[in-house]
């Protein structure tokens, strides 16, 4: 599947009505750089995953605007064509202010569902005035909406935890729109989401939706579940679908992936930055391996255990001193959050500890470079790497493993990947490993450092053959043919959210 004949089964399945993408984070930030409005992608598996089809699809994306410049760039209705570079769809800005912001997003969103999803052992934080403002946000998420549909038939794609009362808000307001919901992250087990003060109205709020997608069946059976002990709902097992006041909603699994061909053409393309190649080519010159891990700094990712591992491959395997070096990105998040800090505190820390342990010369083990890389460097770093690691704690999906999967043209790489992530059950042919055992990442890597070539290619076309023939568009076009199935069915009106 690519972009042009996603365009032809859009317009097959659901003829020529619009599409409106809703997310918090927006695919394309302005910003004032030395006086001067420039833009970037914010890192985001989300946008990865969505901006292709955006592009391929065209229509309206509706997203937070917190970018220093993102109010000097937008018409009238609080819109601006993007890409900036490549207009393709038009990027509509909600407004939040920074107390709504801090409630909503911070406090509420990824202090208490973010905790709450995720098996990392992070205690979630509910606060009332944080509900409140997560209400307030997603009613003014609704608001947009509804200026962009009116009422006419649409097809409103909803992404993520920080809407999950928007599909049935959508449904009050656009009573012709087709609301589909994506969640990008786990969903617990029914045991866990116990503990949640507001559960009823969240999942009142996201049986909304026509249909739900996440990234695997074992987390649709959760909510499912959850959704049987929470509220008086029917479960519809034939048609993987929850009755709820009369109406179903569709649950299903779609696994996100990467527009594969882009990433594989932009990999070959030269890094802008300076440094980077510079700190790549010495290590190439010198004959070294060169490890990655490319992640937001937040504590789902696995990175102090994987350093953790790193600093215990030196310790048993020291003939790879001055011959392997591990290379760190690491992109700030969510700095406003007392967790956040304290774990970029302590990367800083351990990487430091590392090197002055292992150094030898010249040679540092890990190099840690704590800063926002572009798309088109990542993708050339990739390339480069002979060995990626993701060993998230927990994890939906990480595009990253497919990000390097695709990047790697020449199959001569390897790919470690964590079993908890949604990936591990798309690409077995990487080295599966569980983070928490440090020992069997320690023995991943080392496999990985001496196996042979011919052996790492076959992994690695295996991997591709996946990846390539499941990208983004695939996901897509698996979502918009559910949508015109189950638009053949007749719902009731939806109840006021509670």
């Amino acid at each position: 599947m690519d972009p042009s004949r996603l365009v032809e089964f859009y317009r097959e399945k659901l003829g020529e009505r619009s599409l409106i993408v809703v997310s918090n984070r927006e695919p394309y930030q302005h910003i004032y750089d030395e006086g001067e409005i420039s833009w970037i992608c914010p890192p985001s598996g989300l946008t990865v995953g969505l901006d292709p089809i955006m592009r391929a699809t065209g229509g309206t994306w509706i997203a937070h605007g917190n970018g220093s410049a993102d109010r000097a760039v937008v018409d009238q209705e609080s819109c601006v064509a993007v890409p900036p570079d490549r207009p393709a769809y038009r990027l509509k800005r909600v407004w939040l202010s920074k107390k709504l912001e801090a409630n909503y997003y911070y406090g509420f969103a990824n202090a208490a569902l973010w905790p709450l999803c995720h098996v990392a052992y992070v205690r979630p934080t509910f606060q009332h005035h944080c509900w409140d403002a997560y209400v307030e946000a997603n009613s003014l998420f609704a608001d947009a909406v509804q200026e962009v549909a009116g009422d006419e038939p649409a097809l409103v794609f909803i992404q993520d935890y920080h809407l999950a009362l928007l599909p049935r808000m959508v449904k009050e307001r656009c009573p012709r729109a087709t609301v589909v919901q994506f969640w990008h992250i786990p969903w617990p087990n029914s045991e866990v989401f116990r503990i949640f003060p507001w559960r009823q109205q969240l999942i009142h709020g996201m049986l909304g939706n026509d249909l739900l997608g996440f990234h695997i069946r074992y987390h649709c059976n959760n909510f499912v579940d959850t959704v049987m002990e929470v509220l008086e709902a029917k479960e519809d097992r034939e048609r993987s679908a929850v009755i709820y006041q009369d109406r179903a909603t569709f649950v299903r699994p779609f696994p996100i992936s990467v527009d594969f061909e882009d990433i594989a053409q932009g990999s070959s393309r030269p890094t802008d930055d300076k440094s980077l190649l510079r700190l790549v080519n010495n290590i190439k010159s010198r004959g070294q391996t060169l490890g990655i891990g490319v992640d937001r700094l937040d504590y789902t990712k696995g990175i102090r255990e994987r350093l953790e591992a790193i600093d215990r491959l030196f310790d048993c395997y020291p003939e790879l001193k001055g011959k392997f070096v591990y290379l760190q990105i690491g992109v700030p998040t969510r700095t406003h959050l007392p967790e956040y800090k304290l774990l970029s505190e302590q990367i800083g820390e351990i990487v430091e500890s590392i090197n002055w342990k292992h150094q030898e010369e010249a040679w540092l083990p890990i190099v840690y470079r704590k800063s926002y890389h572009s798309p088109e460097t990542l993708q050339w770093l990739y390339r480069q790497a002979d060995l990626c690691l993701v060993t998230s704690l927990h994890d939906g999906m990480n595009l990253v493993a497919k990000e390097y999967v695709a990047a790697q043209v020449e199959s001569k790489g390897a790919l470690i990947l964590s079993a908890f992530t949604g990936a591990a059950r798309e690409l077995p042919q990487a080295f599966i490993v569980n983070p928490y055992a440090v020992e069997e990442v320690v023995n991943a890597i080392h496999q990985a450092l001496i196996l042979p070539k011919e052996d790492l290619r076959r992994r690695m076309e295996a991997l591709r053959e996946t990846v390539r023939d499941h990208n983004v568009f695939h996901w897509a076009r698996k979502i918009i043919d559910h949508v015109s199935r189950i638009e053949k069915h007749s719902f009731s009106p939806v109840t006021p959210l509670l």
